[in-house]
């Protein structure tokens, strides 16, 4: 068998890509696979490749003479049947509406808890999603009763089934101890360690890495046509999530380095009127999503500043085109704790996503900044962030 597995969409992950070609090549095909990886390394991609391999769809991979189904893609064929985390609102409409999305891109953001809305740019609005016991009883569970209408199995791909809840999680099992007769599951999860180990010993697992600077910006060019240059400095501040990167808008990329630029210039110079006008403003046209990746921003600028730091390298920086502002800062903050700041940045991010408001998170940020800044401890411990309160209401 000569089949060019993934050849014609997926992003890197070449010893997936290899392990997956050995599965189609042997023919001995499993009941249950379980893709892991961190996100946007392109699990669901790799999962909607796979079942189309599987039943003879020649789309995201090249089947050449293995082609066997008449169908475009995955999609249009009968036999694969694909299921995502929702929220208890969400009806068979909007469902429809996300897979319509990523049937035109496997890379396509559809998630409810990363993505609320698939309408608008914005809105913070943070919805929780997951396998509740119903969805699995009333929509999954029937599929797992078919036969086969064209294909060689009834697929069946879960996404993030480490959002099952436990009621879920053990009716699951019950299938997956006895699966019927030319029926497979393709999971995916982003935290495998999470998972019942009774699901994960039931499933083959195929791992997926954080993508490189290099597949990203080889992605970048090659399939969305990105110029190089922009190609180059959104792989470098990718952090390897493919997937989320080439959604970014480049100038408003720029536009929010500079803003955290800004950030730590007001924060040094302790000037609240500043800082407000801008945490306001990221508040009010950021979601969740958003101020995230500001968070992400800020943390390789911080981390630019300890590299050029240390080494006086300006090729070793993902901000190389901001040389002259690092260079300034270091210069300045010789005393700097620097990784003192990336931890509490890591810890905004927690706050950040348990709906915490993002202008008073930002403030408290910026205050704790100030003092690091300075090679000093803030004046407010850690384990005592309630004390931060006063200092909004006075």
């Amino acid at each position: 068998m000569n089949i060019q597995f993934g050849n014609r969409r997926l992003v890197g992950q070449q010893r997936a890509k290899d392990q997956i070609q050995r599965i189609l090549e042997s023919e001995r095909i499993g009941h249950a696979y379980l893709l892991s990886g961190p996100e946007g390394s392109g699990k669901t991609a790799f999962a909607l490749a796979f079942a189309e391999a599987i039943n003879g769809i020649n789309h995201l991979s090249d089947l050449a003479e293995f082609t066997s189904s008449s169908k475009s893609s995955w999609f249009t064929h009968p036999d694969v049947h694909v299921f995502i985390p929702k929220p208890t609102s969400a009806g068979v409409a909007e469902l429809r509406e996300r897979l319509e999305l990523l049937a035109s891109d496997p890379y396509e953001i559809i998630d409810f808890a990363k993505r609320p809305s698939i309408t608008k740019e914005s809105g913070s609005k943070n919805l929780q999603a997951f396998y509740p016991v119903d969805y699995f009883r009333e929509e999954i569970r029937p599929v797992c009763r078919l036969r086969p209408n064209e294909g060689n199995r009834v697929i069946i791909i879960m996404t993030e089934v480490e959002t099952m809840r436990k009621e879920t999680a053990n009716a699951f099992l019950k299938i997956l101890e006895e699966p019927s007769d030319r029926l497979m599951f393709i999971l995916t999860t982003s935290n495998y360690e999470s998972l019942l180990p009774t699901i994960t010993s039931r499933c083959q697992h195929i791992a997926l890495g954080t993508l490189s600077t290099e597949e990203v910006k080889k992605g970048l060019i090659d399939i969305d046509k990105i110029s190089e240059g922009d190609a180059t400095y959104l792989a470098r501040v990718s952090g390897g999530n493919y997937a989320l990167t080439r959604f970014y808008d480049i100038d408003r990329l720029k536009n929010d380095r500079e803003s955290i630029v800004d950030f730590l210039r007001y924060s040094f110079s302790q000037d609240a009127i500043e800082v407000s006008k801008l945490v306001q403003d990221w508040q009010s046209s950021l979601n969740i999503e958003g101020l995230l990746s500001l968070t992400n921003l800020m943390e390789m600028y911080i981390r630019d500043l300890l590299v050029y730091q240390s080494t006086e390298n300006p090729s070793l920086l993902t901000n190389v085109d901001q040389i002259d502002s690092i260079r300034k800062f270091v210069s300045s903050l010789k005393g700097a704790r620097l990784e003192a700041m990336i931890q509490e940045i890591e810890e905004m991010r927690t706050i950040l996503q348990q709906n915490v408001s993002p202008k008073m998170a930002f403030t408290v940020l910026s205050l704790r900044f100030s003092n690091l800044m300075r090679g000093v401890e803030p004046f407010i411990t850690s384990n005592e962030p309630w004390n931060h309160l006063p200092a909004f209401v006075e």
